[in-house]
């Protein structure tokens, strides 16, 4: 659970309503008249009903509505209204957009474009798939999905550090082999909620298809309209990529309807593991303080437990579900089982429903993250070593217990009074069996390791990849690819990109992240083996300054 703002990935624009220009609505209620469309015509509430479903979504979604195309926003609302129904979710709706590559050459490509623009008919297939029953091409229009909408497609990103354009143009030229390469578009709608972002790629990727836009806007009343531009389905019609995504979303996991039907399968599950006794809190014990950070399922709070001042992770009862409640199961299975200087300290947790928290030791000096961001510290090499030395150590520990902890970053370390680094926040951390394999996309994009980005197997070394970008944000005191979304940060990872290497970083630093940040996982080191390089660095940069006099 990210906690922290800004700092994980963001499954929807900030939720920051009104300020709509009267003119795109205006114009797009014009536009279906002059067309003739039925509704528009004939329903004398038409108008108001227009006006209803752009006070649901965010500025944003009035500035990239294309005018043109003034149906797309009658698609979009008959999917926001048919993922009402919990049977249905998700709701989607496929289409083509075909692009022609005209020029390969090497240089700058020009891009022609047909696109067809299907009117939404008023059934649905099984699963809440939304059909198609008109099928018009218009050749004159040229592609533009949703004008002025974030580009994810990194063939067309510009970014003046030459190690990224070299890159830009390399996939670029590698993408575009091909003179015509089918591209849809697809819909989706359903329920807003953690992590929502994450389970749309996975159930695109698991179809084998390459997203190169995502558009996200969530609505007021807790719903989500994801407009995805992709490539990789070989044929221009759509029946069969309809009958694809109706399988990968039969095989996904967790829950598309919001539900929290078993509120006690929390406290069972964790009673099964053994007595909580010693562990169970009391609420009436527990002083809840000031809030320290809100995410999207949960408050992080500054806390009293018999006399201790605590951290207190509480659960936000009206977000639970089965996924959350797993979560959480697992995060108290795992603390139970973990004691060491660098990785937080478990306290207790209350496993009563709906009052569902996890207490910790209260970490003074608050995350790296903040540290290194917020307050704009940089760090002295030797400081660095000591903070990176104390990751590594927890880190070990935990792969020593056979535990993963899948979302290392800088908001997830900690620092007591003494600046003692400790791992922290397990909410999506897992027991690594002997023999298994791991192949859910979890974590944050940013820090987040190609095989995991992918939805292959992957297993600890998913960690060291995370801990080389935190090693990056030590050095450089920035966040990681800041010119870039989420999003697109994790689509140009899968297909190489890594941070620039700082010019004034150590050498033997600079080594260690390369190795740390390898593309095939067995070429990383492990932890104990970073740990040992770390140590003798510190060694040798302390005898460097005590020969200087420092």
């Amino acid at each position: 659970m990210d906690l922290l703002e800004g700092v994980g990935e963001s499954s929807s624009p900030p939720r920051s309503f009104g300020g709509y220009s009267h003119d795109i609505r205006t114009d797009v209620y014009n536009r279906l008249v002059e067309t003739g469309h039925d509704e528009a015509v004939s329903n004398p509430d038409f108008r108001e009903q227009l006006e209803a479903h752009f006070n649901r979504l965010p500025p944003s979604y009035g500035l990239d509505v294309n005018v043109d195309r003034a149906e797309d926003v009658l698609v979009h609302r008959n999917l926001l209204d048919l993922a009402r129904d919990p049977d249905k979710r998700p709701v989607y709706h496929i289409r083509l957009l075909e692009n022609i590559s005209t020029r390969t050459d090497g240089e700058d490509q020009e891009i022609v474009s047909t696109h067809t623009s299907p009117e939404l008919s008023s059934h649905t297939t099984n699963g809440g798939v939304v059909a198609s029953n008109k099928r018009t091409r218009d050749l004159a229009t040229e592609f533009e999905p949703c004008s002025k909408l974030e580009d994810l497609n990194l063939d067309v990103i510009k970014n003046s550090k030459e190690t990224k354009e070299k890159f830009v143009t390399d996939s670029f030229s590698q993408r575009h082999e091909n003179s015509s390469v089918p591209v849809h578009e697809i819909i989706f709608s359903a329920v807003d909620k953690p992590k929502l972002l994450s389970q749309l790629s996975a159930l695109l990727s698991d179809i084998g298809l390459n997203i190169r836009e995502a558009h996200v806007f969530s609505t007021t009343d807790g719903y989500s309209l994801d407009v995805f531009v992709v490539d990789g389905w070989p044929l221009e019609e759509t029946d069969g990529l309809y009958a694809a995504m109706e399988k990968a979303v039969a095989r996904s996991e967790g829950s598309w309807s919001h539900s929290s039907n078993s509120h006690s399968a929390v406290a069972k599950a964790l009673a099964a593991e053994g007595k909580s006794g010693d562990w169970e809190i009391d609420r009436r014990s527990l002083k809840i303080g000031e809030k320290i950070a809100s995410g999207s399922c949960g408050d992080l709070y500054h806390g009293v437990y018999l006399g201790e001042d605590v951290a207190v992770k509480v659960l936000k009862s009206g977000q639970l579900n089965d996924a959350l409640e797993d979560e959480f199961t697992q995060e108290v299975a795992i603390l139970r089982q973990v004691h060491h200087k660098n990785v937080v300290r478990f306290i207790g947790a209350c496993t009563k429903c709906p009052h569902l928290c996890i207490v910790t030791e209260y970490m003074t000096g608050g995350s790296l993250y903040d540290y290194l961001h917020k307050n704009r510290n940089v760090l002295e090499l030797s400081q660095l070593l000591k903070f990176s030395i104390d990751v590594c150590k927890g880190m070990e520990y935990l792969h020593g217990n056979n535990i993963i902890h899948r979302d290392l970053k800088t908001a997830n370390l900690l620092m007591d009074t003494h600046n003692v680094v400790k791992v922290a926040d397990f909410g999506v951390a897992r027991f690594l069996i002997q023999g298994g394999v791991m192949t859910a996309e979890t974590g944050t994009y940013r820090w987040m390791a190609p095989e995991v980005i992918n939805h292959q197997p992957y297993d600890q070394k998913a960690d060291v990849f995370s801990f080389s970008i935190v090693l990056w944000e030590l050095v450089t005191a920035k966040v990681p690819y800041d010119t870039m979304t989420p999003l697109q940060a994790a689509l140009g990872v899968r297909q190489g990109l890594r941070p620039e290497l700082p010019k004034h970083g150590h050498p033997k630093l600079l080594d260690l992240m390369q190795r740390c940040w390898e593309a095939i996982p067995s070429s990383r080191p492990a932890f104990n083996e970073i740990r040992v390089e770390l140590e003798n660095l510190l060694l040798e940069v302390e005898n460097n300054l005590e020969a200087n006099g420092a």
